[in-house]
C-alpha cells in the first residue's frame, strides 16, 4: 500500500509540475494594418526576477532575426490587474519584479512578410510562424503551453496547425519547443487528404485563383512524392497525432520559401496553381517532406537542443539540406512528376555552380555549412566576397549527394539503403548523429576503404569526384568546356558582381560598380554583347579597355582568358552507344522501383 500511494503522489506531483503554464490568446481586429494582438498569462513562476523574451531566431533557420523589433504596446500586469515595473536588459527581453507567481501580457505584433520564417497578417490570411509572434518566459519552457485563436469569422478563417486541438479554437503544444516548431495558418483554404497506413497526409492550400480541379491535380503530384519518398526509408515517421500537413500559401503577397516542421511544412509562393504554379511549386513540396526525415528526426547533434537566444551553427548541413536537396528532385522523376531529360537538363546549373567556383579552395563542405548563419535570409549592410568564397551547402551537398549515389552504385549499392541505415539507427531512434557517424555509418555500409575515401576527398577536402566516369555508367555525358569569358555579370556596361578569380575581369582589376566603355576599338553602349565582343578574339590576346569609375574614365589592358563550364546530357535509349549496363543502371536510379 505504501508504494500505491507513493506512486500516486509522484504521479500528481509531476502532473502539477508539468502543468499549462504559458496560455495564449491571439486575434487579428486590426489585420488591415498587419497587426496581431496578443495576451499571453504566465503562470507557476518561481523566480523573484521573470524575463519575458523574444526569440532572435527560427526553426530550420540558422541566421539571428531579432523578432522583438515589430513589437510594441507591451503591457505587463499581475492577476489584479496592476501595472508591473518592467526594464529592458537587452533589446529582445523585458524583466518583470513585484508579481506573486502570475504575470498578465498583451502586446501588438507588425507582421508582413508571409514565409517560412517570419509572419503575414492582413485581410487574406493570418500567417504565422511562432517565434515571431509569441513572447516566452524561458524558465517556462519545458511546461505546457495552450494558445486560443481567434479567427476572423467575418473572412471565414479556418485553423489549420500541427499542434494538438483541445476544444474549438484552443490548442496545445507540450513545450516551447513544439510550440515555436508549429506554423498556423488562419484562412478561407481549401484542403485535401490522403491516407497512409493509420496516418493522414494534409494538403492545406490558401490560394483564391486555384480551382478545385487545379488542387485536384497537385494534390496527386504531392502524392506521388509522398509514396515514393516513403520508399527511400522504407516506412512514415510516426506523426505526433497521426498527421503531416502541408501548410501551402501560394498568394501575391506572400514571399516564396518553404521550412520544415515535425509535422508540418510551410510552403509559399506568389505563384498560384491556375499561373504555372502546378508545375512550379512542387519541387519545395518535394524537398520538405524529405525534412521529415532528413533533419527533423534524423538530426545533427550540434542542432539540440534549438536555442531560440542566437544563431545556431551546424556542419551537417550539406548532409541535412544538400542530400534532401538531391533527393527532392530525384523523387520528382522517380515518381513521374517529371521527365528524366527535365531532371538531368536541372541537374546542370547546380553542378556549373559548385564545380566552377573558387569558395572550395577556402572552405570545404563542413565549413560551408558553418556559414549558414551569414547566408540563411541573413542580412547586413555591408559587402562581402560571397562570390569567390562560399559555396550553397544546398547546391554542394546536393552534388556529393549525386557523387556518392552513383560512387555506391558502382559497387552495387545505392545511396537510398545508405540513408535507411542512417534513419534506422539514428532518426528512428531519437539519437542525434555527428559527422563521425555520418562517416562510421558510410564505413559500416559500404567498406572502411570506400567511406574513408569519400569523407578524406569530398568532406574534410573540397576534391571533385570523377563525375565523368559516374555519369557515364547510367547514360549520361558530361562535356567540359572551356569558353572565353569575362568572368563577371555585367548588365547596361555596368559590372554587378564581384569579378571571380581567375577570370579576365578579376585579373584585369575591375571592381563590381566599374562602368565599360570601350573594349579594343568597339564602344561598349548597351548594344553589344561583352562575351560576344571578346569571343572574337583569341586566349592570350591582350586589349585595350576603358571604363569609369567612381566617375572618372580610366585605361587598363585585359587579357582573354576561357571559363570552365559543364554540359550534362543523357544518351538516348536508341544511341548505340547506350549499353545494356548503361540501361540497367539509369532504371534502377531514376526510375521508380517496384
Amino acid at each position: 500500500m505504501r508504494y500505491f500511494f507513493g506512486l500516486v503522489f509522484i504521479v500528481f506531483t509531476l502532473k502539477l509540475q508539468a502543468q499549462v503554464a504559458s496560455n495564449y490568446t491571439i486575434s487579428f481586429e486590426n489585420a488591415v494594418q498587419h497587426e496581431a494582438q496578443v495576451k499571453a498569462e504566465y503562470s507557476n513562476l518561481k523566480s523573484d526576477t521573470v524575463t519575458l523574451s523574444m526569440s532572435r531566431s527560427s526553426p530550420g533557420r540558422y541566421a539571428l532575426h531579432e523578432f522583438a523589433k515589430n513589437v510594441y504596446d507591451v503591457k505587463v500586469t499581475n492577476a489584479n490587474g496592476d501595472t508591473l515595473t518592467t526594464t529592458r536588459p537587452n533589446p529582445y527581453s523585458w524583466q518583470v519584479t513585484g508579481h506573486n507567481g502570475s504575470i498578465n501580457l498583451s502586446y501588438t505584433v507588425f507582421a508582413n512578410h508571409g514565409d517560412g520564417t517570419y509572419a503575414q497578417v492582413d485581410e487574406t490570411h493570418a500567417h504565422l510562424n511562432m517565434p515571431v509572434v509569441f513572447m516566452y518566459v524561458p524558465e517556462l519552457s519545458n511546461q505546457e503551453i495552450e494558445v486560443t485563436f481567434e479567427p476572423r469569422e467575418d473572412l471565414n478563417w479556418k485553423i489549420a496547425t500541427q499542434l494538438k486541438q483541445q476544444q474549438g479554437n484552443r490548442y496545445y503544444a507540450r513545450d516551447l519547443q513544439y510550440f515555436f516548431d508549429s506554423p498556423t495558418i488562419l484562412a478561407n483554404y481549401k484542403k485535401r487528404s490522403f491516407k497512409v497506413g493509420d496516418q493522414n497526409i494534409n494538403l492545406v492550400l490558401h490560394d483564391e485563383e486555384a480551382s478545385e480541379a487545379q488542387v485536384d491535380s497537385y494534390f496527386e503530384d504531392l502524392k506521388k512524392i509522398v509514396l515514393e519518398q516513403r520508399k527511400v526509408f522504407g516506412e512514415l515517421p510516426a506523426y505526433d497525432y497521426g498527421e503531416y500537413t502541408f501548410l501551402a500559401c501560394y498568394m501575391p503577397n506572400a514571399t516564396g520559401d518553404g521550412m520544415e516542421h515535425r509535422n508540418s511544412t510551410i510552403v509559399t509562393s506568389t505563384t498560384s496553381l491556375a499561373n504555372g504554379g502546378i508545375k512550379d511549386n512542387i519541387g519545395t513540396v518535394a524537398h520538405e517532406f524529405f525534412h521529415c526525415w532528413n533533419v527533423e528526426r534524423l538530426r545533427p547533434q550540434s542542432l539540440e537542443p534549438f536555442d531560440f537566444s542566437r544563431a545556431n551553427m551546424s556542419g551537417e548541413l550539406w548532409f541535412a539540406e544538400g542530400f534532401t536537396s538531391y533527393y527532392d528532385d530525384l523523387s520528382m522523376v522517380r515518381s513521374g512528376v517529371i521527365t528524366p531529360e527535365a531532371y538531368i537538363q536541372g541537374l546542370v546549373g547546380t553542378f556549373n555552380y559548385v564545380w566552377t567556383s573558387p569558395g572550395r579552395q577556402f572552405f570545404n563542405p563542413i565549413e560551408m555549412s558553418y556559414q549558414a548563419p551569414f547566408v540563411d535570409a541573413a542580412k547586413s549592410v555591408d559587402e562581402t566576397n560571397r562570390e569567390n568564397t562560399f559555396i550553397s551547402y544546398y547546391s554542394y551537398g546536393s552534388s556529393l549527394g549525386l557523387a556518392l549515389d552513383l560512387s555506391l552504385r558502382a559497387e552495387g549499392l545505392n545511396l537510398d539503403d545508405y540513408m535507411k541505415r542512417m534513419w534506422q539507427d539514428f532518426g528512428k531512434t531519437n539519437t542525434f548523429y555527428t559527422i563521425e557517424d555520418l562517416h562510421q555509418t558510410l564505413n559500416t555500409y559500404a567498406g572502411t576503404d570506400f567511406g574513408d575515401a569519400f569523407f578524406s576527398n569530398s568532406i574534410y577536402k573540397s576534391g571533385m569526384p570523377d563525375y565523368e566516369a559516374l555519369l557515364k555508367q547510367v547514360g549520361v555525358v558530361l562535356e567540359t568546356k572551356d569558353e572565353i569569358g569575362f568572368g563577371a555579370y555585367v548588365r547596361d556596361q555596368v559590372i554587378l558582381s564581384n569579378p571571380k578569380m581567375g577570370t579576365s575581369a578579376y585579373s584585369s582589376g575591375f571592381q563590381k560598380g566599374d562602368t565599360l566603355l570601350q573594349l579594343d576599338a568597339i564602344r561598349l553602349d548597351g548594344s553589344v554583347s561583352l562575351n560576344s565582343v571578346l569571343s572574337t578574339f583569341k586566349v592570350g590576346d591582350v586589349i585595350a579597355i576603358r571604363y569609369k569609375r567612381f566617375g572618372k574614365e580610366k585605361k587598363t589592358n585585359l587579357t582573354v582568358q576561357t571559363e570552365r563550364t559543364y554540359a550534362l546530357s543523357l544518351i538516348p535509349s536508341t544511341d548505340k552507344a547506350f549499353t545494356k549496363k548503361m540501361e540497367q543502371g539509369r532504371g534502377a536510379w531514376l526510375k521508380q522501383s517496384e
